[in-house]
């Protein structure tokens, strides 16, 4: 395997890994967020504010990754 290859694979993984796992985290952030504001309506106020820095926090790391292959 020549390094171009290598490289491009390591590419690929880094951004492919960097993007299922915060996606999946954001969506069970917002699953269980309406679930929760389902149940209890009233606490909706108390919710919204955590959960978009929760998402925020999340996708902060799929940014992470995007930086990393960019520095491969």
């Amino acid at each position: 395997m020549s390094p171009e290859v290598a490289g491009l694979l390591a590419k690929a993984f880094t951004i492919a890994i960097g993007g299922i796992f915060p996606a999946m985290a954001i969506g069970k952030i917002g699953s269980k967020a309406a679930e929760s504001i389902g149940r209890n309506p009233e606490a909706a106020d108390k919710l919204f504010v955590p959960m978009l820095l929760s998402m925020a926090f999340a996708e902060a790391i799929a940014i992470y990754a995007l930086v990393v292959t960019f520095i491969l």
